[in-house]
């Protein structure tokens, strides 16, 4: 069962232009709010998402207190009693500027350079990111060079409200029932913190990847430290002997970290020390890191080379006290995928009917699904379409969209043709209780 032609530019189209309206509202999350969601744009796009679902027929739709949005929309012509789900993040990375996003399509692409109308000294050409060479003669977006695109994951929005809007204009078109969630605060990893899991269905799908073709089934195991160093200030003029800074202890502990294992020295599955924020002043001293791998025992030795410098360094300056807390954020969802291979098989066969190749890929990063499959719902990663993330350089494809929103579709006629799928996995048969701290 294929989407005939002219159904395709529809879901081009329709995809493009919610993308576009859904991009120039800031949604950008703050960790330092200690809210949920930690800001308000977030609401207003959530409003917004709201309204359209509601005018939409056959729909159920819930906003929360805490700004998680849930549609439920009962099946057509399923063969069981099945739920599927489709989940996409409201908020963008606090990373760089959302605000007054302005959408840039440039038609045809025809290769080589691409510029920016609000930043002339900004360009975006193959030597930035290779995959633009797929893409010659299909259409780009870009922002227009002063603030990111916020294709992670106003894309992902855009694709599922585009099937669910296809689901609406075809009447022959099966699927199961429906469950959507949209969450807030994703990219500070808090977007499954208060998700009402009986609003989940039996198996899901984020739609939160990258470049067209990504199925991606692996994530890191990730962990977050803080250090709090506490020392002794003295008069500079008088310190000798005395004073204990705080700030130059802090920077010393960081360059004592393996140099190679950082981001920007590693790629594919080698795992990393992140500094993500240092602040302080002779008294006090503060680091944020993030320790990241694919195998769980390796991100834990890394939380033990941070207590094993913690202990050297207390050694080395007596008086100085340094307090270490480490947290689990998430963890590799291939432990659970693993055992529901049934979950990318269905996968793959829909990229197939999408005339999608697939392209299997571990993410370097987490997603709301990899904390799903820990809470009971097996959930892997598809691609929203979106390159060069949480960058003035993020641009996507508009052939993605189209694409993402066609393996969604064929998603719901595979899933309503299967007469059993009952692939709920309970956390207690994982080897791990889901315990972030």
């Amino acid at each position: 069962m294929g989407i005939p032609s002219e159904r395709q530019l529809f879901i081009r189209e329709r995809a493009l232009s919610r993308f576009r309206r859904y991009a120039a509202i800031d949604t950008r999350s703050d960790p330092e709010s200690r809210r949920h969601p930690s800001s308000e744009g977030q609401w207003d796009l959530a409003r917004i998402l709201q309204t359209e679902l509601e005018a939409m027929d056959d729909l159920t739709v819930e906003l929360d207190d805490h700004c998680y949005l849930y549609a439920h929309k009962p099946s057509r012509r399923a063969a069981g009693p099945m739920a599927l789900t489709f989940c996409a993040h409201l908020d963008t990375s606090p990373a760089l500027s959302g605000r007054d996003v302005v959408p840039v399509v440039h038609r045809s692409y025809a290769g080589g350079t691409l510029r920016y109308p609000d930043n002339p000294d900004l360009t975006l050409s193959p030597e930035d990111s290779p995959e633009l060479l797929k893409y010659v003669g299909e259409d780009i977006v870009t922002a227009s060079g002063r603030t990111l695109l916020g294709a992670d994951d106003k894309a992902g929005l855009a694709a599922i409200m585009t099937a669910l809007e296809y689901l609406q204009t075809v009447d022959d078109w099966p699927h199961p029932e429906l469950r959507i969630v949209f969450t807030p605060d994703e990219e500070i990893g808090e977007g499954a913190d208060h998700v009402q899991l009986e609003k989940l269905g039996a198996v899901g799908y984020t739609i939160d990847g990258g470049d067209l073709g990504e199925l991606e089934a692996e994530c890191f195991d990730a962990l977050k430290a803080g250090i709090r160093f506490h020392g002794h200030n003295v008069h500079p003029g008088y310190a000798q002997n005395r004073m204990i800074n705080a700030a130059a202890i802090a920077a010393r502990f960081v360059a004592d970290l393996p140099a190679h294992e950082t981001p920007e020295h590693t790629a594919g599955r080698e795992g990393f020390f992140h500094l993500t924020a240092m602040d302080g002043n002779e008294s006090q001293a503060r680091l944020e890191l993030i320790l990241r791998d694919f195998d769980a025992d390796r991100n834990r030795r890394r939380a033990e080379i941070l207590e094993s410098l913690r202990e050297t360094y207390l050694k080395r300056y007596p008086g100085l006290d340094i307090s270490l807390t480490v947290a689990e954020q998430y963890r590799n969802m291939k432990e659970v995928l693993d055992r529901h291979p049934d979950v990318l098989a269905m996968g793959r066969q829909a990229f197939e009917a999408a005339d999608v190749r697939v392209i299997d890929k571990a993410i370097r990063g987490g997603t709301d699904g990899a904390r799903f499959c820990f809470m009971g719902m097996p959930t892997p990663n598809i691609f929203a379409g979106g390159l060069l993330f949480h960058s003035l350089k993020e641009w996507i494809p508009v052939v993605a969209l189209q694409k993402s929103t066609e393996v969604m579709l064929h998603l719901c006629r595979l899933w309503a043709q299967k007469p059993q799928a009952d692939t709920r996995f309970h956390p207690s048969d994982s080897r791990h209780d889901d315990n972030r701290g």
